[in-house]
């Protein structure tokens, strides 16, 4: 962060700054761990909260921690500094608690990566050790054909750099802008849109405070704008002063009414939604928020409790998934996933066509196969648990929906419609005919 201000600079990039010096699990004798995590743990800003005695543990992370950190106390596993500190993000430390299949082996030995390795234990805990096609091991470690780059592929698939004024905001749509307050996440997920930006950029991946006061400016400067989403990187992982600060700004310009926040916390570092977090964020509504999930394997005890944290603060939750080959493509699992976020009160709203990002082919379904799954789910689950398919058009074209062909003909003035079942329907005088010399026009549904 900038000298200009040293406290801020402190409380914003400390704890990102501490996580180079212990990713591994403990090799030294039993204690020796627990207390260089508690010598770190007394640098953290007395601005963050320590409080998450109340946090759940599933089965999943009780026997992870007790294998590859028996020496660890709860408190310590469930506060979100020392998960952060201790992410796995080397082939180092990801052999010692996994069986890694040779692709993986040899994707993470290449010298330099496409972007960054980095697994929190807790999201650790929930990967398959022995299975290397397990959906969300796939999803958070790389395999060699990230270096692999094909013509349609792009490092800006969705140019945004095009649509930056200032560095770190992107404003395509005419109300509403994009601001990249960080380039650090808890856990990189490989198909990543930006993966040119995360754990790139600045002190411990956060941008500086002179980046952040530019954008404000414009924002301050432009009156259409009355929406704002935070992402990046993940803003989460701000600490609660940085954080605090950055909403209280937006907030205090007038003409932005709705603030957003995009994140993948609460499904993979979910004991960073401590209670001051919650306090924090509720002081700023109307405040959104967009969570990304994958697969119905991160509906875990603690993610619903970091869920209904947000939930019961009056935060309005959606989720957002990209479709992925081989994850989580497939009626079944995303009917599960989106039934479980129902249940959590987090309603599902984008399904992600996968960006043609650099390195990406593995991951990339056909846009047929997104549609088949959509005729999948529509009508055969609640409406609350469908969310919209869309292509976020290569090249800076903005979201587009897609939909399976529900429409099948015009019969006069009646539309011929497809149901869920496949049984054809007419609607009725759908049409206003237009008559006149020569020509029968339909002019509209």
């Amino acid at each position: 962060m900038e000298n200009t201000d040293g406290q801020w600079r402190q409380e914003t990039s400390s704890v990102m700054e501490e996580s180079s010096e212990a990713e591994e699990p403990p090799s030294e004798p039993p204690g020796s761990e627990t207390n260089d995590a508690s010598a770190s743990l007394r640098r953290i800003p007395r601005g963050s909260s320590r409080r998450s005695a109340s946090t759940p543990l599933s089965d999943n992370a009780k026997s992870f921690k007790k294998k590859h950190f028996p020496s660890v106390s709860l408190a310590l596993w469930n506060d979100w500094h020392w998960q952060v500190q201790h992410r796995f993000r080397s082939w180092n430390g990801l052999r010692r608690i996994m069986h890694l299949t040779d692709a993986e082996q040899a994707a993470l030995q290449i010298p330099s990566g496409r972007f960054p390795v980095a697994v929190t234990p807790y999201y650790a805990s929930l990967l398959d050790s022995e299975n290397g096609q397990d959906p969300l091991r796939r999803s958070v470690l790389p395999l060699s054909e990230e270096w692999v780059r094909h013509p349609e592929e792009s490092t800006d698939p969705l140019g945004e750099d095009k649509d930056s004024p200032v560095p770190g905001l992107v404003h395509r749509y005419p109300d509403r802008v994009l601001f990249l307050v960080t380039g650090f996440c808890s856990t990189y997920c490989r198909y990543c849109t930006r993966s040119w930006l995360v754990g790139r950029h600045g002190s411990g991946g956060h941008a500086s405070r002179r980046l952040w006061e530019r954008a404000l400016a414009y924002i301050q400067a432009t009156p259409a704008v009355r929406d704002v989403l935070i992402s990046g990187g993940d803003p989460l992982t701000l600490a609660d002063d940085a954080l605090g600060w950055l909403l209280d700004r937006l907030r205090a310009i007038r003409h932005v009414e709705v603030l957003r926040i995009g994140t993948k916390v609460p499904a993979v570092l979910p004991q960073r939604i401590t209670r001051d977090l919650v306090w924090l964020l509720r002081r700023d509504h109307p405040l959104w928020m967009s969570l990304h999930f994958t697969h119905p394997k991160e509906l875990t005890p603690e993610t619903a409790e970091a869920c209904a944290r947000l939930a019961d603060a009056g935060i309005p939750l959606g989720s957002q998934t990209v479709l992925l080959k081989g994850i989580n493509d497939d009626v079944t699992t995303l009917r599960a996933l989106f039934q479980g976020l129902l249940r959590l009160r987090v309603r599902p709203y984008y399904l992600y066509q996968c960006d043609p990002i650099n390195g990406s082919p593995h991951f990339r379904t056909t846009i047929a196969r997104g549609l088949e799954i959509m005729d999948g789910l529509r009508g055969h689950t609640s409406g609350y648990a469908v969310p919209s398919y869309v292509v976020d058009a290569p090249g800076g074209g903005g979201k587009i929906p897609l939909l399976p062909d529900y429409v099948q003909g015009v019969d006069g003035e009646d539309l011929i419609l497809r149901n869920y079942e496949h049984r054809l329907f007419r609607y009725p005088k759908a049409f206003e005919v237009v008559s006149g010399p020569g020509r029968v026009v339909h002019k509209a549904f």
